[in-house]
Order: C-alpha cells, then structure tokens, then sequence
C-alpha cells in the first residue's frame, strides 16, 4: 500500500513535529489503554488529567509513559479561564512541559465547551509560553478568536463527550478545516475508525480519542485499527479524493457502439 511519507508529512504544534495524528485522549484511563495506544496505535502524545495527580496515578502513568512521549496536561474540571489557568500552571510545575490542553465546561449536563472562557484562558497561557491546545465548540468566530489569542491548534468536539456518537458536527468542523490556518484536530466522540478515517478525508491534521478505545472488545485490535483508519484517511485527503457529480451519471466503461435502444 502507498502510504504518505511520515518523515516529510509531520504534525506541528508549536513548533514540536509529531509522525502519529493520533492523540490519546484522558477520559477513561487505564495503564492498559495507554499500553495498547503507543504500542498498536503509536500514538506520539498521551493526554493527562491533572485530577488524577490529586488521586496518586500522576507517578504510575509517569513511569509507564516513554521519555519520548508528549504529555499533554489539561485543565478537566476547570469551570472559567481562571481555573484553567491555574491548573495549567500547577502542570507545569510536576513537570509535565507546556503542552496543555484547555478545558472549560461548567455544563455538567452536557459538558460543552464554554468558548469565551476558553479564549481568555488560552490568551493567557499562551503569553506564557504554553503549547495552548484548546477544546471548543465548533464556531467559526470562536476559532477566529483561538487564533488571535495564540493557539497552537484548535480541537472542535464531533459530539459530546463519551457518546461515541462520532461526526454530529461535520459541517462545521470542515469550515473550521476550510478557513483557520492551524491544526484541526477533531476531539470528542469519534466513535468508530471509520469516522476517524472520515474526519481525516475531511483535512483534519489528527484525531483524539479515548472512549471508542476503553470500551472496545479488543483493546489492542481496536488500538491498531485506529491507527490504520487514520493513516488512511490522511493518504485519501493528500490524494484528492475523486469527484462527485450532484446529478446524473457517467459510465466507467465505453458503451458507445456495443449497445443500441
């Protein structure tokens, strides 16, 4: 199979080159998850919930994660731009780099992103010499915002959080994918390969995932089929997919003197 050449088509964030577009999300961890995730999926960059300091696994995933593995922080739990703030710093302070995934929800029904909060955070952060990857509900405006306010990517949700419900805001995911000039990376919800390897044909830079991977069968498999749909997609979209014609049809072989009326 012709695959795209890792070592020229890279993944950047802020300045740091990543050959896997699949990020581990933090939601249901486990040492298993993150096992199967680097080792099948080989993914590059492993999210940490800085709550699980406060619960004793911050040493266990520490000791399991290879040196050569990204760590990206977030700021679950943060309900404004001040919390997420301090938790960001607190990250930096274990010693887990300025990478940090902003997180600002104080919907605790269907946990959405609150946009405007998370634009003052990410301002902030970012002056701070954080890698501010930030979690956003799918707006144009907003993501404008992102930009200018020095995100190093921006992370649209497919659907809410844990649902596996996949690519419930397709559309406005591709005119974020159209229209800012950073990394979309689709968080949220992708709940099958199948809709990661979508999300890619799309144009999407990566994909994050936890919940498709915690509650499969088969941790591993699921892991490497990940993996597999995501490279696929991304060679589909380098490729130019085929066109589409909105009405009618085209024959794919010559019917012009074989068959009459």
């Amino acid at each position: 199979m012709t695959t795209a050449n890792t070592n020229e088509d890279k993944l950047i964030l802020g300045g740091h080159e990543f050959t896997s577009r699949f990020i581990l999300g933090s939601g249901k961890f486990s040492l298993e998850l993150v096992k199967a995730c680097i080792e099948k999926a080989g993914t590059q960059i492993v999210t940490l919930a800085l709550r699980r300091a406060n619960e004793g696994g911050l040493a266990n995933i520490l000791d399991y994660v290879p040196k050569d593995v990204t760590l990206l922080p977030n700021t679950s739990g943060a309900r404004n731009a001040q919390e997420a703030v301090r938790i960001a710093r607190l990250s930096r302070e274990l010693g887990c780099g300025d990478f940090v995934k902003i997180e600002v929800v104080h919907d605790s029904k269907y946990l959405l992103p609150d946009n405007y909060e998370t634009i003052k955070a990410t301002e902030i952060l970012a002056k701070e010499g954080f890698v501010v990857m930030p979690y956003m509900y799918p707006d144009l405006n907003a993501a404008r915002d992102l930009v200018n306010a020095g995100a190093a990517s921006v992370m649209p949700l497919a659907s809410p959080i844990g649902s596996n419900k996949g690519l419930a805001t397709k559309e406005f995911i591709q005119i974020l994918i159209d229209e800012i000039d950073l990394p979309i990376i689709v968080d949220a919800s992708i709940g099958k390969p199948s809709q990661a390897c979508e999300a890619m044909e799309m144009g999407a830079a990566a994909i994050m995932a936890n919940t498709a991977l915690a509650t499969a069968g088969n941790l591993p498999l699921m892991a490497s089929a990940f993996k597999d749909a995501i490279e696929a997609g991304r060679n589909a979209y380098l490729a130019g997919l085929g066109r589409v014609l909105t009405r009618g049809a085209a024959a794919s072989d010559p019917l012009t003197g074989f068959l009459r009326d």
